[in-house]
């Protein structure tokens, strides 16, 4: 039994020692050119969970305070009914980011497809990836095995949301394994198609508030 929890945690525990310094809080974040948002659900009222608000808050704040230039939300669009980028770009508008600094990827269907996608499809080189803590260690270790330059900006949710925060702790033991598989293999996206200008265009527009 002591042997199987240890190897059980032994990919989550390597996965947190070999990203301890790239991983920050929103207030130490370094400059980056692109924030990487990754998703985490929408309800059934199309409205982004609460923690993906609280991703899109942090990329928002990210943006306003100069630490990146432009954003690039990867979600799942795979359902008919089920459009997690154009929510997340949604929220941000409404948040106040201007609409041209935001690049949309609509095939983001887990974290390693994001990273992978980031870097071959949209041409990413650095960036800041953005989600919640527990989640950090692994999002900042796949984009790294995808060839980005990166750190993790982790929002830390637990007075909000310390259910969720608890599950999202408990998931990432065995999501771990599946990380260190990812990484090894490497396998292609479900989807991975020609190159995409989205975020060069968002680098290159001229950055102001009030644009839309």
């Amino acid at each position: 039994m002591l042997l199987l929890c240890a190897a059980l945690a032994a990919p989550i525990g390597w996965l947190h020692l070999t990203t301890a310094a790239d991983r920050y809080t929103l207030g130490e974040a370094p400059e980056r050119p692109v924030a990487l948002v990754l998703g985490a659900g929408v309800t059934p009222e199309g409205e982004p969970t609460r923690l993906l608000e609280r991703r899109l808050e942090t990329a928002a704040e990210l943006y306003r305070s100069g630490r990146v230039e432009a954003l690039l939300v990867s979600g799942d669009n795979s359902q008919e009914h089920y459009n997690e980028t154009e929510v997340m770009y949604d929220y941000l508008v409404a948040a106040g980011v201007p609409a041209v600094k935001i690049a949309r990827d609509y095939a983001g269907f887990s974290t390693w497809e994001s990273c992978v996608r980031a870097r071959a499809v949209f041409g990413v080189e650095s960036v800041t990836v953005v989600t919640q803590t527990f989640h950090l260690p692994r999002a900042v270790a796949l984009c790294r095995a995808a060839g980005l330059e990166v750190v993790g900006v982790g929002d830390p949710a637990w007075e909000d949301r310390a259910p969720a925060m608890l599950y999202g702790y408990a998931r990432e033991v065995p999501a771990s394994v599946k990380a260190l598989f990812d990484m090894a293999v490497q396998p292609e996206p479900t989807f991975l198609g020609p190159q995409e200008t989205a975020v060069e265009e968002a680098l290159a527009a001229e950055r102001s508030d009030e644009a839309g």
